[in-house]
């Protein structure tokens, strides 16, 4: 090794001879992402609020505890089934701040713009975004705009920072995931990322497959009047799907998660979606749907408060923490066998939020 590489090898924690340069799968929510938020983000901004790596961050200001959190939004298309980057950018923020079992209570909004983009479409995303926030009384109260070239962008970047409130006596953290606590998930997944590969792939289905995209903060603060402390684990699985999301939680809690293949809600038509395009609906993403990992006690009082809202009737039990297995998540097949769930190498579904 010369001085040189050995000097960047000292000074870079990613391996520079396997990725020398950002991969799209850096990006995806898999063992890519993992390994750059752990060995770059961390080795250089690594503190006590940010080494959770949760949905966002939880910090300790006068009178309570604050949730804050950021997102960037690069979904291609922009106009999709059921939605489009604006109103996926609010109900994403929106999402994230739940997560943390806080009341969203402001947003900002930043928006990056290539030149040529029509302004029709720019209105759109506007009107979508401010229409989906004022629809969870929570306003945009700052925001900032940034132009690129021509050709130096795809249209629309959106980045947003969400903050929000948590109520006394709620404790919600990857790492308090407990032995016998269940697994919860609000609905059907793998629709949000199987409605956007329709429009790239042209595929039809014989009803109309949309995208779940919806601000969930508002069944997340049911949820957690009903359960109270019961709840331990919440989480959006959006890139890296269902699957990536379980075993970050099984990692960050050092316990082992067991899911039933049968319980999880798949849909006939995103199921033969994923046939065609070879995907497991484990790994795509979804925008609408949370995972709760609940005290056994709860489980019937937050499946009765998920059954009553529209964006939770087909809420279902998958799994739960067991001991074996401590930071690993086994999957229980149809067929009756025991596969590991591991998290992605490659991307799966570039650019789907």
């Amino acid at each position: 090794m010369n001085d040189f590489a050995g000097f960047m090898g000292a000074t870079c924690p990613i391996p520079l001879d396997r990725y020398p340069t950002v991969q799209l799968a850096h990006g995806g929510g898999g063992r890519f992402s993992a390994q750059l938020v752990r060995d770059m983000y961390l080795a250089a901004f690594g503190n006590p609020a940010l080494d959770v790596l949760h949905d966002g961050a939880v910090l300790d200001v006068p009178g309570g505890r604050l949730a804050f959190s950021t997102d960037s939004f690069v979904v291609k298309p922009l106009f999709f089934p059921g939605g489009d980057i604006g109103s996926l950018a609010a109900h994403g923020t929106l999402n994230d701040i739940a997560m943390c079992g806080a009341k969203p209570m402001a947003m900002s909004v930043g928006f990056i713009l290539e030149e040529g983009l029509p302004m029709d479409d720019l209105w759109r995303i506007v009107q979508s975004l401010g229409a989906a926030v004022r629809r969870a009384g929570v306003p945009v109260v700052t925001g900032d705009t940034k132009v690129v070239d021509h050709g130096s962008g795809d249209g629309v970047y959106i980045n947003t920072t969400g903050i929000g409130m948590i109520p006394p006596g709620v404790e919600i953290a990857p790492t308090r995931a407990r032995l016998g606590d269940v697994v919860i998930v609000s609905g059907e997944i793998a629709v949000h990322g199987i409605a956007i590969m329709s429009v790239r792939e042209g595929l039809e289905f014989e009803t109309a497959l949309e995208s779940d995209s919806a601000d969930l903060s508002g069944l997340v603060g049911r949820v957690l009047a009903a359960a109270g402390n019961g709840v331990h684990v919440l989480r959006d699985p959006t890139r890296g799907g269902v699957a990536s999301a379980l075993v970050e939680i099984a990692q960050s809690a050092q316990v082992g998660v067991l899911i039933e293949e049968r319980a999880i809600p798949v849909g006939d038509e995103v199921r033969g979606a994923c046939e065609i395009l070879g995907f497991d609906p484990l790994y795509v993403a979804n925008e609408g749907k949370f995972l709760a990992i609940v005290a056994p006690e709860v489980v019937g009082e937050v499946l009765r408060v998920m059954r009553a809202d529209p964006l939770g009737q087909q809420a279902a039990v998958i799994g739960e923490v067991v001991g074996d297995h401590p930071g690993r998540v086994i999957l229980h097949s149809s067929v009756g066998g025991l596969r590991a769930v591991d998290m992605l190498s490659g991307e799966q579904l570039p650019r789907i939020c």
